[in-house]
């Protein structure tokens, strides 16, 4: 069996896509923020960036350019709503994608909403030796990727990508 890290400490940004959030009321982003804390993760950067595809994606060029910053977890915008371009962006990005990511949030999320889990577009990957996660801006969806998917497995992903 493989030995998987589950509590090496992994320096995250937080990245939340909204054309209406701030932090004073965006949950989600605050819901990933509590849950990293919880299992002692530092946060370096923590932004609100609007559904637009260049503006997410230049804070995630910015961001996975950062040695320091070893995850990027986005939250928002991977529906199917003309203004959703959460997946477009980051999946473009992507060096790796991670597919099972996505096929067990939606089978996991099925569990919890049944047939609309298959309006959820997340998705994970790397981009060089940083981890990305795009995850629906639902609070519910957020903390059942975090508790069940990120958290354990994340500082896993986060050695992995940095092996030679």
């Amino acid at each position: 069996m493989h030995n998987i890290n589950t509590t090496k400490s992994v320096t995250v940004a937080i990245l939340t896509i909204s054309d209406t959030r701030n932090k004073e009321d965006d949950r989600s982003g605050q819901t990933i923020e509590t849950l990293l804390q919880s299992k002692n993760h530092a946060i370096l950067e923590y932004e609100i960036v609007i559904d637009e595809k260049s503006m997410i994606q230049d804070k995630i060029k910015t961001w996975s350019d950062q040695v320091d910053i070893q995850a990027i977890i986005l939250n928002g915008g991977t529906g199917f709503s003309p203004r959703d371009v959460t997946y477009e962006a980051v999946s473009s990005l992507l060096d790796k994608q991670m597919d099972g990511f996505g096929e067990l949030f939606r089978m996991l999320s099925y569990e919890e909403i049944g047939p609309k889990a298959l309006f959820s577009r997340a998705v994970a990957g790397s981009i060089g030796n940083t981890a990305i996660y795009a995850l629906p801006g639902s609070t519910n969806a957020v903390r059942l990727a975090m508790e069940k998917l990120i958290l354990p497995t994340m500082p896993h992903f986060a050695e992995e990508l940095v092996k030679k």
